[in-house]
């Protein structure tokens, strides 16, 4: 949060000891109790000897604040925008007050004990018997229960990692294949960076599996048996092997946050960018270009896992970030039901939460140098897609911007810790590697006991039904309900691989691997750097017709149904104004009135939409009255 305040150091006429009478001297305050790692402060500085506007002056941690203020504009970090003006005569007192009230709201909303005494007895969680809105993953029932829907039959549910003895930022279970033994998961997790091995991400209902793991540890070295069951996981059944390089031709994080900070201060409504320049400021900024490069991957990717059966392997030295990123991508453009409202949600919890994306240090509450807002990258990713789409989509941009918000909210845990464990720990549903559950907070049916922890899904206890109303998209078409797409079963579309075929996919291109383990006398491209494959120069549609050059005999892949493939190429990466501009006061909805060039604008962006929903709306569709508490429900 940007604190920008301006002041004035004394009045304007008369002897030194009057002026004294009628405005004593301002007494220091400090700012520095208000700060925390979420916020960033940034006030002025008292002018000359007479009263006017000073400049803008960055105050740091335990600055001094030797001014009294009339007026503070506070910039959000979700590019909101907050001013807080003050009557002469008792400027400092009412700042002294504003202050103490966002120092005290900061510090009671740190401690969720008053949000748990208000919203426990709301949701009925005193008797433990209120079901959260959307399985939290944080028992074996949730993930069986999620592995059936994918109708994944070669696959089971792990319980090696329930104590988290075997990676801390794994949640206590994850699905791997039939006919591996936890003893061989134990071990050959063992040989992945932080103990992140390979294993399910989403089953494709022709057969196709989307796996994620970790980085090798190509210092460690395993044993024959324990090779035979990594590949045996990395392989999970199929013929034909894909390993995905995720962070190639990715920037990295510190170029993801200066990204970010650039758009910042870019989208600041008193922004020292002149608007003939602010364009080509937006295009210096990088983040669109990050955008288009993640749409750019992502698209290869389910091209890769809708085109062939085959196992596609994303690779990550953390498995953390991009990861996390490419999956959740290629399931939004290959499987509709993750679409959905509830989908999506569901998508979000597996991938980010439970995968133990460190939302608490890439957020930057945690002081330390690797922040790097990669969450808030994919939602802009998603509503790209949501631009390019709007009938594929049942949640709203609305929806989007509430997620976008509630990232820095601290009322649940969802966000605010950087592992399972440590978000396990807090609700003190596991300590010192023993389940400890509190009376009231939790239930135990069928004889598993169960944390029922609130979650950021609990729209309705810091939404209206009017905004969660707003959460649904009303051009959604239900004919692309995942009801109505393709059974659980081999298609027709998918093609079998070729036999024991290994592959790297590197700089858009797939390169044959001669052994998948880095261990084996002819260690795999994974073990060095990839960046220096060549890049085939070929383009998305390209890639859908023949799959990067490989042998002519295997044929062209016929696109799958519901498979989306976004535009990436120029004006088709737009900026996400409704969150990054909201805080300019003409963007506002309290603002001044819209311009001639704004109206221009907005009409332009109607007609667009209306010549592609018109199609797919009929006048008693938008009629109908939709419940808030339906639209949250997986039987929507």
């Amino acid at each position: 949060m940007l604190w920008r305040s301006r002041g004035r150091k004394g009045s304007l006429s008369g002897p030194k000891s009057a002026r004294a009478n009628r405005m004593p001297e301002p007494r220091t305050r400090q700012f520095g109790s208000c700060l925390t790692s979420g916020y960033l402060p940034e006030a002025g500085r008292s002018g000359g000897g007479v009263s006017g506007l000073s400049r803008v002056q960055l105050l740091r941690p335990g600055s001094q604040l030797k001014f009294i203020p009339e007026e503070i504009v506070i910039y959000g970090r979700d590019f909101r925008l907050l001013k807080v003006g003050f009557e002469a005569g008792g400027l400092e007192p009412q700042a002294f007050q504003v202050t103490v009230a966002i120092v005290q709201a900061r510090a009671q909303s740190s401690q969720t004990q008053q949000y748990r005494a208000v919203t426990l007895s709301t949701a009925g969680q005193a008797s433990g018997s209120r079901k959260p809105p959307i399985p939290l993953l944080e028992t074996s029932e949730d993930w069986e229960t999620e592995l059936k829907q994918q109708g994944a039959t070669g696959w089971r549910v792990s319980t090696v990692n329930e104590r988290f003895d075997v990676a801390t930022s794994l949640s206590c279970y994850f699905w791997v294949p039939n006919g591996v033994l936890d003893s061989a998961v134990r071990r050959v997790f063992d040989h992945f960076h932080q103990g992140r091995g390979p294993r399910l991400s989403w089953h494709h209902p022709g057969g196709s599996d989307l796996l994620r793991c970790g980085g090798f540890y190509t210092t460690s070295d395993p044993n024959k048996e324990d090779i035979r069951a990594m590949e045996s996981m990395l392989q999970a059944g199929h013929s034909e092997v894909v390993l995905v390089d995720t962070v190639d031709e990715m920037p990295s994080l510190a170029d993801i946050q200066l990204a970010h900070l650039k758009l910042r201060a870019l989208c600041l409504h008193d922004s020292s960018v002149a608007d003939d320049k602010w364009l080509s400021a937006l295009e210096g900024t990088r983040w669109l270009d990050f955008v288009r490069s993640c749409l750019r991957k992502a698209s290869d990717v389910s091209v890769l896992v809708t085109s062939r059966d085959r196992s596609v392997v994303l690779q990550e030295r953390g498995d953390r970030d991009f990861n996390g990123l490419f999956s959740s991508l290629v399931q939004l453009l290959v499987a509709p039901e993750a679409r959905t409202l509830f989908g999506f949600q569901s998508l979000v919890q597996r991938e980010w939460v439970a995968a133990g994306h460190p939302f608490l240090t890439r957020l930057g509450e945690t002081g330390a140098t690797e922040e790097a807002p990669v969450f808030l990258l994919f939602l802009d990713c998603v509503w790209q897609l949501l631009q390019q789409f709007p009938a594929e989509f049942e949640f709203s941009e609305f929806f989007l911007l509430a997620l976008h918000d509630s990232v820095r909210v601290p009322d649940t845990l969802t966000f605010l810790r950087n592992t399972p464990w440590e978000r396990a720990k807090k609700s003190r549903q596991f300590n010192s590697y023993t389940q400890v559950y509190t009376p009231g907070y939790s239930q135990t049916p069928a004889g598993n006991s169960i944390n029922l922890q609130l979650s950021v899904w609990d729209w309705n206890l810091r939404y209206s039904n009017e905004q969660i109303l707003q959460f649904h998209n009303p051009c959604y078409d239900p004919e692309h309900h995942p009801d109505a797409w393709c059974p659980r079963q081999q298609l027709s579309f998918m093609a079998p691989g070729p036999p024991s075929s290994l592959w790297l996919f590197s700089r858009g291109a797939l390169t044959p691997l001669n052994q998948l383990c880095p261990w084996q006398d002819s260690p795999s491209l994974l073990a060095v750097s990839s960046r220096w494959l060549p890049r085939l120069a070929v383009s998305s549609e390209n890639l859908a017709d023949q799959e990067w050059g490989l042998p002519s005999h295997w044929g062209a892949c016929p696109l799958p149904p519901g498979l989306l493939l976004p535009g990436y190429l120029g004006p088709q990466i737009r900026l996400w104004r409704r969150c990054y501009l909201r805080g300019r006061p003409e963007v506002q909805t309290s603002g001044s009135a819209l311009t001639v060039a704004g109206l221009q604008d907005e009409l332009s962006c109607l007609q667009e939409l209306l010549r592609k929903w018109t199609p797919r709306i009929s006048p008693g569709d938008q009629c109908k009255k939709k419940d808030p508490n339906a639209i949250l429900s997986p039987t929507h």
